[in-house]
């Protein structure tokens, strides 16, 4: 329906703008390279070296190859046929990420529970493609104590790879490239990736009401 593939296109540029400005509050804590990312994998899960090339499907395979190979060196990761796990030295680092949110949201955000509780709601309803990159990244670690604007911040994180796994289905569904749909410009084409990547994007809302859907999108906006 139109009405969610609009609400799909119009709420992710916010939820965006929502996750950039927590990274910028936390003061140069997010330094960490894949661990930021992985931050809310790690300490529930390993993962398969192959599966990340999904989640950073717009970098090159040399680029990635050489950040693993960093962690590796600086024993904040480990690896095991394959398989990567946070070491005693990445969990600490993610301990200390966390706290480093948790500072920045209580800082910066008023309560944010209802808002934690929506997103945690369009997770959860947001199919994982098997080999996509939610698959990867989603449920998100939530240790208990931890401020509702983390939990917010990391659902809301988890969720944009449910949109980026829509749009990798519309330019590989055209026949392109990662490398093709980054250097790819406005004009039809592109403007067909965007209404399909939408229409992919809009599945998780569709459980919410027009109640809710207005909660979650000018409570975001009140956050940017």
């Amino acid at each position: 329906m139109p009405i969610f593939r609009d609400y799909a296109a119009a709420i992710a540029p916010v939820i965006d703008a929502v996750h950039v400005n927590v990274h910028a509050a936390t003061c140069g804590a997010d330094r960490s390279g894949l661990l930021v990312d992985l931050r809310y994998v790690l300490p529930l899960r390993p993962v398969p070296r192959a599966r990340l090339r999904t989640v950073y499907r717009y970098g090159t395979a040399p680029d990635l190859h050489a950040e693993i190979g960093r962690h590796l060196a600086q024993d904040t990761l480990v690896e095991r046929d394959g398989v990567l796990s946070a070491s005693a030295a990445g969990r600490a680092a993610i301990d200390a990420l966390y706290a480093a949110h948790a500072s920045a949201v209580t800082r910066i955000w008023p309560d944010v529970s209802d808002l934690a509780a929506l997103a945690g709601e369009v997770l959860a309803a947001a199919p994982r493609v098997p080999g996509g990159a939610l698959e990867v990244m989603a449920p998100p670690y939530e240790p208990d104590g931890v401020p509702p604007g983390v939990l917010l911040f990391n659902r809301l994180a988890a969720l944009r790879y449910h949109r980026g796994d829509a749009h990798a289905r519309a330019w590989q569904a055209e026949g392109l490239s990662a490398a093709e749909v980054v250097r790819l410009h406005a004009g039809p084409l592109w403007r067909t990736i965007e209404t399909a990547t939408d229409e992919g994007a809009a599945v998780p809302y569709r459980g919410l009401d027009e109640r809710r859907r207005t909660a979650l999108y000018d409570g975001l906006r009140a956050l940017v």
